[in-house]
């Protein structure tokens, strides 16, 4: 949404939604306090929820060179669940975080901590959106089914890593990357090597993202006692950040790999598929030369900047299906 530096502030905002935001100024009134706990007014992470199944639907389609009807509504039944999904993670989140939030400055906005929604209503919103979630899931082979169900286990747990673990965003990346077995799965009916290590790969991309984002509240985050991979790396962030973003790739290749040879595929249509990670690499080191730790506006607009991350590896996997 384009940025509107004269429009008064809505009420009920939250600190960090993005300027002009189709919640704040188009729904409901009665609605905005919920999609609020959605984060429909902050879209990022329903793209780097989302982004992951997608590669994993590709990518099997170019493992067993089928694509059919069934997959259209994979592709669409992933992101209808990706941003109900994301929702109710984040009303999860926001249930669990209440005080931690109302005690840092760029989260007291949020809905509970300010009074917007009550606890019982978050919850009912919650149940709500996975209601939903679980009507498109039980579309899916009962195969997927089931990787849909373990895939709330993590989930649950996330909200609470930040309180026993300095690698909270290990969890983070566990939840949020599990759209790339469950999707393969969706498609071929069982799990594959390549599936597992195009999953580590994401999870070794939201090690990446996910430090940068998390260094916008190091200092309130120190103060109530809560951990990071952003506190623990400290100075250090960069070296860990290159370590994430070479993993990544390299995983990402081997995913390529694993999934094209051996099969029907063409020479030319593995390179261009291998020209994902690569590109994917690239934008990630166009972000680290302009990563600024300290600057809680860089650190946002670089994490936001992961949705064109992750939508580079689909243009080479889409133009390899073609191929």
């Amino acid at each position: 949404m384009p940025d509107h530096p004269h429009m008064p502030e809505p009420k009920g905002q939250v600190s960090d939604a993005v300027t002009g935001n189709w919640v704040d100024h188009l729904a409901p009134a009665w609605s905005r306090p919920y999609l609020r706990l959605s984060r429909a007014d902050r879209p990022i992470g329903t793209w780097l929820l989302l982004l992951p199944c997608w590669w994993g639907l590709l990518l099997a389609m170019l493992h067993d060179g089928q694509a059919r009807w069934h997959d259209l509504w994979i592709f669409v039944g992933c992101a209808i669940g990706a941003f109900l999904m994301r929702g109710a993670g984040c009303t999860w989140n926001d249930i669990t975080d209440r005080k931690f939030d109302a005690a840092v400055e760029r989260t007291r906005s949020r809905p509970i901590p300010s009074a917007q929604v009550s606890v019982r209503q978050a919850l009912v919103w919650m149940a709500l959106q996975c209601l939903i979630s679980l009507a498109i899931l039980l579309s899916f082979n009962l195969a997927a089914i089931i990787a849909g169900f373990v895939s709330v286990v993590p989930v649950a747990i996330y909200p609470f890593a930040k309180r026993f673990t300095w690698w909270p965003q290990v969890f983070l990346g566990v939840a949020f990357n599990w759209g790339a077995l469950l999707v393969w799965i969706a498609h071929t009916g069982s799990l594959h090597p390549a599936a597992i290590v195009l999953y580590l790969s994401g999870i070794a991309w939201t090690l990446f993202y996910d430090t940068i984002y998390a260094h916008q509240d190091k200092e309130d985050d120190a103060l109530i006692g809560v951990k990071s991979t952003a506190r623990l790396f400290a100075e250090e962030t960069p070296k860990w950040l290159k370590r994430f973003l070479i993993l990544s790739v390299l995983l990402m290749a081997g995913a390529v790999v694993l999934a094209m040879t051996g099969g029907q595929d063409t020479p030319f249509a593995i390179l261009v598929a291998l020209l994902a990670p690569w590109g994917f690499g690239a934008h990630m080191v166009w972000q680290m030369l302009r990563l600024d730790t300290e600057n809680t506006a860089v650190c946002l607009q670089l994490f936001r900047s992961n949705r064109d991350t992750g939508l580079i590896p689909l243009l080479f996997f889409a133009g390899a299906l073609l191929i």
